[in-house]
């Protein structure tokens, strides 16, 4: 979610960090196979691309799932079970 200041710059939300793999795995205490399985489901947030070979996932998006992991669905992978 974006944030604006009152001259409707554009600004990033301090909670809109960018976090890398090893600091996913511990919050969430999922290993790695499970993670990236879970992201070919559309159960988990996909990672963004930060440099060539570096890739990270917004805090925010970790958080939200944190907080309902059974009812996460990525945005567009709305699968009915």
């Amino acid at each position: 979610m974006l944030e604006y200041t009152a001259n409707g710059i554009q600004t990033v939300p301090s909670t809109e960090r960018i976090i890398r793999l090893k600091t996913v795995m511990i919050r969430t205490g999922l290993s790695r196979t499970t993670l990236y399985r879970k992201i070919s489901q559309g159960t988990f947030p996909r990672q963004i691309k930060i440099s060539i070979h570096g890739a990270g996932w917004r805090e925010s998006a970790v958080n939200q799932w944190i907080a309902d992991p059974v009812g996460y669905r990525e945005e567009g992978n709305q699968q009915c079970l």
